[in-house]
């Protein structure tokens, strides 16, 4: 289902290989799928036309000329690879104009090109640890949860960017029921899915092994799952990790919730490289997002691969279309 407006685009870092993903976005989706790209023209490399808009509601009718640029002027030229402080606080005002955007309605869902946080924090003084709790900041909201997807498998990992050692004191059942919640909910409003099936992954090997393994999968995980299985939640789990994700176990839930950063994205990294999409889930809006970064060692070369962004842009028109 294609949505009613079109998706917003933010530039990103300017050095990266942002402005190219958003040319090759152009040239694969051409008109099948509106959107507009909100940065400075004179940064596009230029192998595309582009359309400057007067109005988002003129990127839909003028796809098929050129990539519809919602203009925002920054100092400076790019220069692939050498990110500069100077841009960083154009690159805050184009997450900010895009979020004002989809929240106004003028665009139906947010596409987050890769930003540089260090450029950020050097040019504009930036203090959020990245994109997302920027985002959360714009939207009012107190927390949200970082969704790996592709057609194949989603996963939620409860902890995020903390070493190994640190999580078994990070994961409490608080937090864990938090990140059960906010997916549950986002599958059934964003990913229209009535009653979602939610694999839930122990901590340590074989779950446990009743106790022989850790404690921390009968102790922590279990009281939480049986505790939201007694309200209606479709919970399975706690399972072993190294079980849960071939074709057949998939096929038994919608998403996995997975307690540390490797145990979730080795397997959808492993299925779909290419092509898997960063959902922030807990957003009252749509935001999705490649799953890579800046890529500073081959931007200005037209190497940088679009299957991700093309893949962030079709699954955020997709949600939108289904919301």
């Amino acid at each position: 289902m294609t949505p009613a407006t079109p998706v917003a685009v933010s530039c990103g870092e300017p050095a990266g290989i942002g402005p190219e993903l958003a040319e090759a976005a152009w040239q694969h989706l051409g008109g099948a799928l509106p959107f507009f790209w909100i940065g400075d023209p004179a940064h596009l490399p230029g192998r595309v036309p582009h359309i400057v808009l007067k109005d988002p509601s003129e990127a839909s009718a003028r796809m098929a000329q050129g990539l519809p640029v919602w203009p925002l002027d920054m100092p400076g030229p790019r220069v692939p690879g050498q990110p500069q402080a100077a841009h960083a606080p154009g690159v805050i005002a184009a997450i900010e104009e895009a979020v004002r955007l989809v929240q106004s309605g003028a665009a139906s869902a947010l596409c987050t090109l890769p930003i540089h946080k260090q450029a950020l924090a050097e040019g504009a003084g930036f203090a959020y640890p990245g994109h997302t709790e920027f985002l959360a900041h714009l939207a009012g909201v107190d927390e949200v949860v970082m969704m790996l997807a592709s057609d194949r498998l989603r996963v939620v990992p409860v902890t995020i960017h903390i070493a190994l050692s640190d999580v078994p004191a990070a994961l409490t059942p608080d937090l864990l029921e938090r990140r059960i919640r906010i997916t549950q909910a986002a599958l059934v409003a964003q990913f229209g899915i009535p009653n979602p099936r939610l694999a839930v992954a122990g901590l340590n090997p074989h779950a446990g092994e009743g106790g022989r393994m850790g404690t921390e999968d009968a102790a922590l995980i279990a009281p939480v799952l049986e505790r939201l299985r007694a309200e209606g939640l479709d919970l399975r789990g706690p399972l072993p990790a190294d079980t849960m994700f071939h074709d057949r176990a998939r096929a038994g839930y919608d998403a996995a919730i997975c307690m540390y950063h490797d145990q979730a994205l080795i397997p959808i990294k492993t299925l779909d490289f290419d092509e898997g999409v960063n959902v922030t889930l807990g957003l009252p809006f749509i935001r999705t997002s490649p799953d890579h970064g800046t890529a500073f060692d081959i931007a200005g070369k037209g190497l940088a691969n679009p299957s991700s962004t093309l893949a962030a842009l079709r699954m955020a028109a997709r949600l939108a279309g289904a919301t």
